[in-house]
């Protein structure tokens, strides 16, 4: 998910879920040893829970990022094992790491020694074409004796040559029984699975052999479906938000960010895109929200122009959405 769930994208989705752990976007040790800390670390305090993913393979740079992720008042460090691009491989680290559990167990501990917040990681069931169960076991096994207790698991190989990061999450084929096989071989370990996840019964399925799920891309362009979550799996009050408060709140929010910052309204409204998808007047909407053309414009009066769209297609009658005078 890098270059998309910032603190933006992460502001929006908790709006929707009060309850979900949120993950930032993979953030490398080099990037906060040599670059601006303030500018990959900084999070609005509604975010929590929130992960600090980050993307390393010394185990000294991890450990002083994990700690830096600390101070700055994360909830979780997570190491990204899974990330197959080749900005990543050439870095060494992401999926590449899961060739050396050693190596990933060494950072790991250097992590825990570090902080008091959870140090969990992601990573894949294998790379390339191995397919061994012998594989993801053995490196879940050499990690957590280091002192990670948590996994998440995205239940595809990662092709480190020939596929494209878009490929890896759809080529090679799901095998969620590796990551129930896992919770099974070690069940003093909190596992979770990824990989393919659309419907909340998906998720219901999962949790029966699992502790936990992570959504990515479905979330992000369907957001709407974690509104359900907080009564659905932890047991809150049904949320009573509407897509109408929620795009609301986000204009507040854009002005409020661009007043503290300068960010740009376009760069916060990219991320709810998928707000009103399959609603009438959705495409409307959506054209107005990414219009460049309207980029000079202050987002209430962007809001505006949506917000009518969407009112107009509320009024148009059922004979005309049936005749497909109207698309959504």
């Amino acid at each position: 998910m890098m270059d998309w769930t910032d603190r933006h994208c992460r502001y929006f989705h908790r709006l929707l879920t009060k309850k979900t752990l949120l993950y930032t976007e993979m953030v490398t040790t080099g990037a906060l040893m040599h670059g601006s800390v303030q500018r990959h670390l900084r999070f609005n305090e509604e975010e929590h829970p929130v992960a600090l993913q980050l993307g390393g393979s010394d185990a000294v740079e991890l450990a002083a990022a994990a700690k830096l992720g600390e101070q700055w008042g994360y909830d979780e460090i997570n190491l990204n094992c899974g990330c197959p691009s080749d900005r990543v491989q050439r870095g060494a680290f992401g999926a590449c790491l899961m060739a050396e559990p050693a190596l990933v167990a060494d950072g790991v501990k250097a992590m825990v020694d570090a902080v008091s917040v959870p140090v969990t990681v992601k990573h894949r069931i294998g790379i390339d074409k191995t397919e061994s169960y012998a594989f993801v076991r053995d490196f879940v096994g050499t990690v957590s004796e280091a002192g990670c207790s948590v996994f998440m698991v995205h239940a595809r190989n990662a092709w480190l040559q020939g596929l494209s990061p878009k490929e890896n999450r759809e080529v090679p084929p799901l095998r969620y029984e590796l990551a129930y096989q896992l919770k099974r071989d070690f069940p003093q370990l909190t596992i979770g699975v990824n990989g393919g996840i659309t419907t909340n019964e998906q998720i219901d399925m999962h949790l029966a052999h699992v502790d936990g799920v992570m959504v990515g891309r479905e979330a992000y362009h369907h957001p709407w479906l974690m509104t359900s979550w907080d009564a659905r799996f932890w047991g809150a009050a049904a949320s009573e938000v509407t897509r109408d408060e929620v795009e609301e709140w986000m204009v507040a929010y854009m002005e409020r960010a661009h007043a503290e910052d300068g960010c740009p309204w376009y760069a916060i409204a990219r991320h709810m895109l998928g707000l009103r998808h399959g609603l009438r007047g959705a495409r409307l909407w959506r054209q107005v929200w990414s219009d460049h053309r309207l980029k000079p414009l202050p987002p209430r009066e962007v809001w505006a122009l949506a917000r009518a769209h969407v009112v107009a297609e509320e009024h148009r009658s059922p004979e005309s959405v049936a005749s497909g005078v109207v698309t959504a």
